[in-house]
């Protein structure tokens, strides 16, 4: 039986960067949801405008308008906020605008992680550090088989390469500062995830974002590479995962753990575009289509997934989602926001329901 943490998060400081963006917002309504008194860090939504007033908020979280480039206001805000776990998601996020805009994707993706370990070593009283880089991370070989936290880190795009550094200083970092009797007790770890889809997520250049918009307006569908092969998977999963690693650290062991994780999709979840492409056009129905874009595409690899049996063995995570339920409650969520329900009230009631398929006590 999976243990909620409610006692654990209940009343204890979390900062979380990036909290606006997608994978932040639904961490934030997690952690508030059991009690946890969660700060962000992060730059105000970078949204269509179309669909502002549609992005999830939480309204329970105190969030500082920063961005993770400067180091004097990231020292500020950690020594205000006095947080005991830091979830570090802030990012830029995307392969593509990483190609159009590389110098800004390392300052925030590489020395942003430098600025906010840097005032973690500097105030102290942090217990857990939960950098969330992605399985871009790997030097990506195109081999048919998943990638272990153990294998070279690489890049072939700007984005890509950037996690790895982000990777890389994380690891200086624990190892220089955080490990160790004579050293900081903070124990650093981070987390890779796949692609991950969900409601709520609005991006431009993402696929599911772009899809419900296309699908929204009823126009075509634009789709790059139908036939790359990506492994997908449910927000709450990877995000399980984090909040389950964060816990750890936090224990009379955690040194033990203060490593590097994937969080990945079961192998039958790694499919191609095409695949997620086709389930979610039939679940939209009205019409929804797509074609193949015809313009020349910047570089993207074709075959990526991640090998989590560590943390299946070692923090005793797992999915509990198929493609098939979390693109089922993707579209759910979607085409009930379209239809005026509110965005907060699905997000928590989706939180609801995952509680209860991972068995959680309440």
């Amino acid at each position: 039986m999976v243990t909620t943490g409610r006692n654990f998060w209940a009343g204890r400081s979390v900062l979380i960067t990036g909290n606006t963006g997608f994978k932040g917002t639904w961490l934030s309504f997690w952690l508030t949801y059991m009690g946890a008194k969660v700060s962000g860090m992060s730059l105000p939504p970078d949204q269509d405008p179309g669909h502002t007033a549609l992005s999830i908020t939480n309204d329970q979280v105190k969030t500082h308008f920063i961005d993770i480039r400067g180091p004097e206001p990231v020292s500020a805000c950690i020594a205000a906020v006095r947080p005991s776990v830091v979830f570090h998601m802030a990012a830029q996020a995307l392969v593509r605008p990483s190609y159009q805009d590389p110098v800004g994707t390392y300052a925030t993706n590489v020395m942003g992680t430098v600025h906010v370990l840097e005032a973690i070593r500097q105030h102290g009283g942090v217990e857990a550090v939960v950098v969330v880089t992605s399985d871009k991370c790997y030097e990506n070989r195109e081999w048919p088989w998943a990638y272990r936290e153990d294998e070279a880190m690489g890049g072939y795009d700007p984005y890509s390469s950037s996690k790895g550094c982000a990777e890389l200083v994380a690891s200086a970092y624990r190892r220089s500062f955080f490990t160790g009797p004579d050293k900081t007790l903070c124990r650093v770890a981070s987390a890779r995830a796949g692609n991950v889809i969900g409601g709520g997520d609005w991006s431009v250049d993402r696929l599911v974002p772009d899809m419900v918009r296309s699908m929204s307006d009823g126009t075509s569908i634009e789709i790059r590479s139908p036939d790359a092969v990506r492994p997908w998977q449910h927000v709450l999963e990877p995000l399980s995962g984090y909040v389950r690693l964060a816990q750890t650290l936090v224990s009379p062991q955690g040194d033990r753990y203060a490593e590097a994780w994937n969080f990945g999709p079961a192998e039958d979840d790694c499919r191609p575009v095409s695949y997620l492409v086709e389930k979610v056009t039939q679940a939209w129905g009205e019409g929804a289509r797509w074609h193949l874009s015809e313009k020349v595409q910047p570089h993207e690899a074709h075959f990526l997934k991640v090998d989590s049996s560590k943390s299946r063995a070692r923090l005793n995570w797992n999915r509990r989602m198929s493609l098939e339920r979390t693109l089922e409650w993707t579209v759910e969520w979607y085409r009930r926001q379209r239809a005026g329900e509110k965005p907060q009230s699905l997000t928590l009631e989706q939180i609801d329901r995952y509680e209860q398929l991972a068995g959680v006590q309440r």
